[in-house]
């Protein structure tokens, strides 16, 4: 298993969503958003994407006030990583038009959709956007 989770905190460390591929306690999960919420929030920009916590490798990103966060294995590619994250921002962007906190916020949802079509069981399954969308998509239009 590559991916263990996935989380979007915005610029104050607020959770906006959290996807986990292992089964951790509430509050193995709220100790551990915490510290790396903390450690990569911390970090300047001049630094690299990349943090190793615990038995975990931390990939992520900052796109305008929101982080992607995504906790990998030690073994993992975090250059692919990052590539998953970019698939991922562009996706939303593509349904949301220029993805933000608030999409996140009201259209939890469909975030979560999007991240259940591109991966299952911290493996990355889909990379396609159209394919991704066309889903969601239809559920919009018999809405």
């Amino acid at each position: 298993m590559g991916i263990r989770f996935i989380l979007m905190v915005n610029k104050q460390g607020q959770t906006r969503l959290a996807q986990y591929y292992e089964y951790l306690t509430l509050e193995e999960r709220r100790a551990l958003e915490g510290e790396i919420v903390r450690k990569c929030l911390a970090r300047n920009e001049q630094q690299c994407s990349f943090v190793e916590h615990r038995n975990y490798k931390i990939v992520y990103r900052r796109y305008a006030s929101l982080f992607f966060l995504v906790g990998v294995d030690n073994d993992e590619n975090e250059l692919a990583i990052l590539e998953f994250i970019h698939l991922l921002v562009e996706t939303m962007d593509r349904h949301f038009g220029n993805v933000c906190e608030l999409d996140i916020m009201f259209h939890l949802e469909k975030a979560h959709f999007m991240l259940e079509e591109m991966v299952m069981n911290g493996c990355i399954v889909e990379t396609s956007k159209s394919n991704i969308l066309s889903p969601i998509q239809l559920m919009d239009k018999t809405s």
